[in-house]
């Protein structure tokens, strides 16, 4: 790959709504990243389709390097919550997860949004600075509770999950 500054970097990048052609990617980028979640390919393909309005792909050059997947709770409309952020590792360090977040909570779909939520588990650093410094960015808080323990999960080894909860804003 070539190396480019920064800036340089930005101005290659485009963000736009999945189709569901996206989907089959996603599931790529999620499965290449290895540090993941890796879901099955059908719930990649759903939320590219159903959920498009609340998810985002990051492109350099048509080619897909990044993605925001995101829902609207129908118990919580004014919140989004965010069930994947995921760089290809060659583009992380770009502010690409940062980007794609503004891009989401600046859709139309989003106006009524107050809050966004993620859940982080505890060992994953990279995750926990984006949204502490999408709270620090959009001027408010960013509280984080517990959500998930370890032993609901079926599969052994799964870490506990934490909710942030950034907001209001």
């Amino acid at each position: 790959m070539i190396k480019t500054t920064e800036l340089d970097r930005r101005t290659l990048f485009s963000y736009r709504i999945p189709d569901k052609e996206d989907g089959a990617k996603m599931w790529e980028l999620i499965k290449e990243t290895k540090n993941m979640d890796l879901n099955s390919a059908y719930s990649y393909l759903m939320f590219s389709h159903y959920f498009g309005d609340t998810c985002v792909i990051a492109e350099d050059r048509n080619q897909l390097i990044g993605f925001v997947s995101a829902f609207r709770p129908p118990s919580s409309p004014d919140t989004v919550f965010v069930w994947q952020v995921a760089v290809n590792e060659n583009y992380r360090g770009n502010g690409i997860g940062n980007k794609l977040l503004n891009e989401l909570l600046e859709r139309e779909v989003c106006k009524d949004v107050r809050f966004l939520e993620a859940t982080v588990s505890p060992s994953n650093f990279p995750s926990q600075s984006l949204f502490k410094g999408l709270a620090k960015q959009l001027g408010c808080p960013c509280e984080v509770s517990d959500c998930f323990t370890e032993e609901m999960f079926p599969e052994p080894g799964h870490e506990a999950e934490q909710t942030y909860r950034i907001g209001p804003f």
